[in-house]
């Protein structure tokens, strides 16, 4: 492992100095496009002469002019806006201050929507600065006319807005005859920068007219000019910034009571539980732009719960991370090691997934008849900090870690109770380097990541290692690039530990096909590589039609041995993916349509033994009317596809050909009432599969406080015989049993959300899930890799199958003996989870949120065995109300000390 890292360390210097000595310098005064940057020259000035009403009519803003000649970015770019907008800019010793005036000649027309933070809602103005200054990154502060605030941070040059970013910042609007004002405090100790006596700063005024959905900005930056932060123009006149070291420190207490049905003789379920907790998080500004995010036992309480989802196909299902702390200035920890144009399952693979941490516990204790168990929903988080930033040399660093708790079940058995380990305790580590080059136009970078666990669970990775080195390069005004990543794993543990790795889903080297792969039962360590190279143009010239040719193309790959699963993302290895996407883009206004595109993507997959996997090629086009209006529809041609995991290791599983084709529509999302139509269908040649999926939108805004909206969702998808449904031993032969299966699934979500002030919202999410799974027609894998679909399968017939005990018997040679038997696979999954959260900001960076969970599982959190007949529909609604609900009460206080 040391001589990985010094190799890495080595490698990432070499480069850093080739680039260096090559990098070209370009003039300040041009953007990457070429256009003049403009510039702006503020003063100092005194804060506490300001009434901070959001008129900025106080005698201190004369001190600087005016600056507007705002122009268009959308609909009609380099247009003049339909109002002009204007702002002024001063600083003082703590905060940059910051007053707009945007002019509306009919005032009773512009649009206070109100909304939870950063939704963004109505007309709206903003500043994206970047303090910096490193052409890449910035601090963006948007303000609705109703007072409500957001705030993103900006990288990757305007491709990555991340709006969990959440300062502490102070503002007032105010509606008059001319339009509207506003007033913006911004603490120096929010932003990141050098220690300039004199510095320039990058930035960007950008207006929303609600009502025309209007965009524009002060600073002119082509749509086409394939960045962002790069085109800023530049802030002057700063002097002398403040390099007090920011202290931030939120404790919070939490109080949650539970109920629950109780459950008659299991000592664990009296039908109710109560805990009172409490834990800090915190900031520290190392330097003026590095800083330390930490957490000590933290609570996520608040937090909306996942959607439902299930899979058949073996593959994990991916979850967003939802909690605070791991979603805030995350950009520099993502490392998507793929990320195309085209998409692709491969999309999902991560170096880290923050959701590894803090999840469900990994073991599960032995439960005898007569006996019950209390285990641990999910893993605690003892502590976690982040260190970030970016230095005013071009580096930006990013370092977590954090330690989960060792969690141990209960067991109860007539009044004894046992303790039995279900999950070490357990260090993740998150490291992060990138430096710029050339005003951004190359950049460098490393990751590693590291877990450690200490000995307890032997069928567990001991340890587990990734890293890696990543480079991007754009060219001629930014609109050309190559990027390309390669990276490692390395996990160690005990033999049983390695030998599961081998043989699981994401591996299946036990395939018998594969034989460039070979189980090794005595291995206590795997190392695999991956990684991606890809090459595109985002922008150009626009030609006669004001469109645009985008393209992308690349390959990426994931060795047999890459293992990322103990702090990242994998789907699955053993692949090599080719892909392109083309791209026709009109981005300005033509007949009745305010853009369009029309996109072609192909893809192409092998295996590390070289068998051809896969390939697909898709066409889809998109047009936005000028009434706001979106269609869309695509087409793919799949003809060929063979899969290494839908057999479960038994062997590669030749699928049947076929095509798919999706559609939808979208009314003005502007309107009280707005509406959304998905859908999509796929079907497989030779009366194979057959796929649907329905999905609609429906959102009514009745207030400018109130909004509401509803959400289903149908699916049905029928496989005629290739559905993998167990694998047993007949004669020493393994029988890989498979079968038609039909699955079906129905969820609706509700949303409403009410805003008493824009710091006090009230927001309620709904969402009953059903699936259901239904087999027959079984039969056993002969030939998986025929031509014909029918010679890959035997179907029982006759006496060959029966049903007994609640699964079936199989005699395949009539001899009136069992040969073999396998469970009845026959499912259903019905969930019903429910949020109230009452949210109450009553400072800047202090909240309350009062909590209402409720949620609904079957047979005691039995999940996959409920008895269900009858219409899917009907089944998901009675069985919900029939149920006993679990339900829980929080109470969360926090306060903000800014030191």
């Amino acid at each position: 492992m040391k001589h990985a890292l010094l190799l890495l360390s080595a490698v990432f210097l070499l480069a850093e100095n080739l680039i260096a000595q090559t990098a070209e310098k370009k003039a300040a005064y041009l953007s990457p496009a070429g256009i003049a940057k403009k510039q702006y020259h503020t003063q100092t000035a005194d804060h506490t002469a300001l009434e901070w009403d959001g008129i900025p009519d106080e005698p201190l803003w004369d001190k600087v002019e005016w600056a507007g000649d705002f122009i268009q970015y959308q609909p009609n770019e380099g247009a003049a806006p339909a109002q002009p907008s204007q702002f002024k800019i001063l600083y003082s010793e703590k905060f940059l201050l910051i007053a707009y005036r945007a002019f509306d000649s009919a005032p009773d027309s512009i649009v206070p929507r109100m909304s939870r933070r950063d939704e963004f809602p109505g007309d709206w103005i903003e500043i994206n600065i970047d303090s910096y200054h490193d052409l890449r990154t910035a601090f963006s502060f948007t303000l609705s006319v109703s007072g409500v605030k957001g705030d993103e941070f900006i990288s990757d040059n305007g491709n990555n807005w991340d709006s969990n970013w959440n300062p502490v910042w102070y503002a007032k609007t105010h509606v008059d005859d001319k339009g509207w004002t506003a007033e913006v405090k911004i603490p120096f100790s929010q932003l990141r920068y050098g220690n300039q006596q004199v510095p320039v700063w990058g930035f960007q005024v950008q207006r929303r007219i609600f009502r025309k959905e209007e965009r524009s900005t002060w600073q002119y930056i082509p749509q086409n000019s394939g960045g962002w932060v790069s085109g800023f123009g530049e802030l002057h006149g700063l002097r002398n910034l403040p390099s007090r070291k920011q202290v931030e420190l939120a404790p919070y207490v939490v109080a949650q009571t539970e109920r629950f049905e109780k459950q008659e003789g299991n000592p664990f379920a009296d039908g109710s539980s109560n805990r009172l907790s409490a834990g800090i998080d915190g900031k520290l500004a190392v330097t003026s732009d590095l800083i330390l995010d930490f957490t000590i036992n933290p609570d996520f309480g608040q937090v909306e719960a996942d959607p439902g989802a299930v899979r058949l196909d073996g593959y994990q299902v991916f979850f967003g991370e939802r909690r605070p702390f791991f979603m805030e200035s995350r950009n520099l920890f993502d490392y998507q090691i793929t990320g195309s144009n085209a998409g692709g399952d491969y999309d999902s693979d991560l170096l880290f997934y923050s959701r590894r941490i803090g999840g469900a516990p990994h073991g599960y204790p032995r439960v005898n008849p007569g006996e019950f168990a209390d285990v641990p929903q999910r893993t605690s988080i003892l502590g976690a900090a982040k260190f970030s930033g970016k230095t005013k040399k071009g580096w930006s660093i990013g370092l977590l870690e954090s330690v989960t708790q060792r969690e141990r079940a209960t067991v109860d058995h007539s009044g004894e109770r046992r303790q039995e380990l279900v999950e070490p305790m357990t260090n993740y580590l998150v490291a992060r380097l990138l430096k710029d080059y050339d005003q951004g136009n190359t950049i460098v970078g490393g990751v590693f990541t590291a877990v450690n666990r200490e000995h307890g669970l032997e069928w567990l990775h001991r340890s587990a290692y990734s890293g890696g080195l990543d480079v991007q390069h754009f060219w001629k005004n930014r609109w050309w690039y190559v990027k390309a990543n390669a990276l490692f794993s390395r996990v160690e543990g005990s033999r049983e530990a390695i030998l599961g790795t081998q043989t699981t889903f994401e591996h299946l080297f036990q395939r018998s096909n594969a034989k460039h792969l070979r189980v090794d039962s005595s291995r206590t360590s795997l190392t695999g590589t991956g990684g991606t190279f890809k090459i595109g143009k985002i922008g150009g010239t626009p030609d006669r039609r004001n469109a645009v040719f985008k393209f992308e193309s690349g390959f990426t790959w994931r060795s047999p041995q890459l293992e990322l699963n103990d702090i990242g993302f994998l789907q699955t290895a053993d692949e090599i993916n080719h892909f392109t996407w083309v791209g026709y883009h009109i981005q300005k206004p033509f007949s009745v349509f305010r853009n369009g595109r029309i996109n072609y993507n192909h893809w192409a997959r092998w295996d590390f033994g070289g068998q051809f996997l896969y390939s697909a090629f898709n066409t889809n086009g998109h047009l936005w009317f000028k009434n706001n209006w979106q269609v869309g529809s695509g087409v793919t041609w799949n003809p060929n596809e063979i899969s290494n995991n839908a057999l479960r290791g038994g062997s590669s599983l030749r699928r049947p050909p076929g095509m798919g084709m999706f559609a939808y529509l979208e009314s003005d999302s502007r309107k009280k009432v707005a509406f959304s139509v998905n859908t999509n269908f796929a079907w497989g040649f030779g009366h194979t599969v057959r796929s649907q999926n329905y999905s609609t939108g429906l959102n009514f805004q009745p207030l400018d406080a109130l909004s509401i909206g509803l959400y289903p969702g149908y699916n049905r998808y029928w496989r005629q015989q290739d559905q993998f449904v167990d694998q047993v031993d007949f004669n020493g032969v393994q029988r890989t049993i498979v079968s038609e299966v039909e699955q079906r699934s129905f969820s609706l979500t509700a949303r409403v959300n009410y805003n008493i002030t824009p710091d006090l919202t009230v927001q309620y999410y709904a969402q009953p899930f059903i699936f259901r799974a239904l087999y027959q027609n079984y039969g056993y894998v002969t030939d998986p890799l025929h031509h014909e679909y029918a010679d890959r399968f035997h179907r029982y017939f006759g006496q060959e199958l029966r049903a007994a005990g609640g699964g079936f018997e199989v005699d395949e040679n009539s001899d009136q003996v069992v040969d073999y038997s396998f469970g009845q696979p026959d499912f259903n999954f019905i969930q019903f989870r429910s949020n109230l959260v009452v949210r109450w900001e009553y400072v800047p960076g202090s909240e309350v949120y009062l909590v209402w969970s409720q949620g609904s599982v079957p047979n005691a959190g039995n999940e996959l065995d409920t008895p269900l007949v009858g219409s899917l529909f009907n089944n998901i609604f009675d069985d919900i109300s029939e149920r006993r609900a679990r339900n829980i009460f929080l109470v969360k206080f926090t306060y903000r000390f800014l030191l």
